[in-house]
């Protein structure tokens, strides 16, 4: 075999190996974590001061998985007050497997509804409202 050939033969492997991997890239699924990313850099000191307000109550949101539900306990500080918000269990693998959930409760426990093909990690994060101060919980989760 000629050397011509031989170099041939690397460049024709080369040049296929580059278009395959064209191909596979091209082919991924690329989920943005949000759309609407600016205008929410934008309200990130707002997140902040409601991340500061967490840390200012005196117990911690506490959370469990049950019967396929997830049981969030707010901390007593809230007793006897509305709580108004929304909880995102935000899936990094797959935007088609987040779970949004608005709610307001009086009674301290908010139940949200889960279900899931297998063991998947979530970022499970709880922004509230009460008295007119803003709240912001998040916590890495893993769900069976």
């Amino acid at each position: 075999m000629n050397w011509g050939y031989k170099i041939l033969i690397v460049y024709l492997g080369f040049v296929s190996g580059i278009i395959l991997l064209v191909f596979k890239s091209s082919s991924q699924k690329v989920d943005l974590v949000t759309t609407d990313y600016y205008a929410k850099e934008l309200k990130y000191q707002e997140k902040i001061d409601a991340m500061k307000s967490v840390h200012q109550l005196s117990d911690t949101v506490k959370y469990a998985m049950n019967d396929g539900k997830l049981a969030i306990v707010f901390p007593k500080d809230f007793s006897g007050k509305t709580i108004d918000g929304k909880v995102l269990l935000y899936c990094p693998s797959d935007e088609d497997k987040d779970i949004t959930r608005n709610f307001s409760v009086k009674d301290l426990q908010v139940l949200v509804p889960v279900h899931t093909a297998g063991k998947l990690e979530y970022q499970l994060q709880l922004s509230w409202q009460a008295d007119g101060t803003s709240y912001y919980f998040e916590k890495k989760l893993i769900i069976n």
